[in-house]
């Protein structure tokens, strides 16, 4: 992170939905999205929040931060506050394929975040099944003059492949909770994957479902990591 800005942080919340898409309110994400704004600008991002975009305004701002001049920026990070599907996550109007959203940070769309680190975090569902759960006893390395495409991406995702994403109508969502609460306790100290492996044993272990909805009570969740970070990557203090 030894650049002069550790980079930018998109925070993208969608809370309300046209009734065409038939999605309900997401009551709660406003605490996850001030939490992470706070998180993310107290690790010296320059944080950007928006609320309620369509697909087309979505694609606009990433597409936008993108052509930004990232040189002296050390890294990117966006954070999705949405319903969503796998692979898929919802605008107020419709859905925009993951894939395409991350696209403008690829190398060929966006040369100056080539080699830095390239942070997704979402917090969305990935399907609709339920785990009940189960009891138990920079810049491009001198070596090299390319980089694959794919190369120092993140994703974090809230839940498994599949599985239903669960937030909290007063209190957010706990994983969002969860990341942030590690971030702030071991920035400076772990690496990123060692932080994000806190980040899944808090939620396997310390969350459940709440809920008077027959068969949504006690379930449980499990975020999942999908790295292709080529360094170790430490946040200041």
């Amino acid at each position: 992170m030894d650049y002069p800005s550790v980079g930018i942080c998109v925070i993208i919340n969608n809370k309300n939905f046209e009734k065409s898409t038939k999605l309900s309110t997401r009551d709660g994400t406003d605490v996850d999205a001030a939490l992470a704004r706070k998180t993310f600008s107290e690790l010296g991002y320059r944080v950007i929040v928006k609320k309620d975009l369509s697909v087309k305004e979505m694609l606009n701002l990433l597409r936008d931060v993108s052509q930004e001049d990232h040189s002296k920026s050390a890294s990117f990070v966006c954070v999705l506050l949405s319903h969503g599907k796998e692979g898929w996550i919802y605008g107020t109007d419709g859905v925009a394929e993951l894939e395409k959203m991350s696209l403008f940070f690829k190398g060929r769309y966006c040369k100056s975040l080539v080699g830095k680190p390239k942070l997704f975090f979402i917090q969305a569902c990935r399907g609709t099944a339920l785990d009940a759960g189960i009891g138990t006893d920079s810049e491009v390395e001198p070596t090299s003059d390319k980089l694959p495409l794919e190369a120092d991406f993140l994703y974090g995702y809230s839940t498994a492949p599949g599985y239903y994403s669960w937030r909290n109508l007063e209190r957010g969502s706990h994983f969002i909770q969860a990341l942030c609460e590690m971030l702030q306790r071991f920035k400076g100290e772990l690496e990123l994957m060692q932080i994000m492996t806190r980040v899944n044993h808090n939620v396997a272990t310390q969350f459940e479902s709440c809920s008077i909805k027959p068969g949504f009570h006690g379930k449980k969740q499990m975020p999942c990591i999908s790295s292709m970070l080529t360094k170790d990557v430490y946040f200041p203090k």
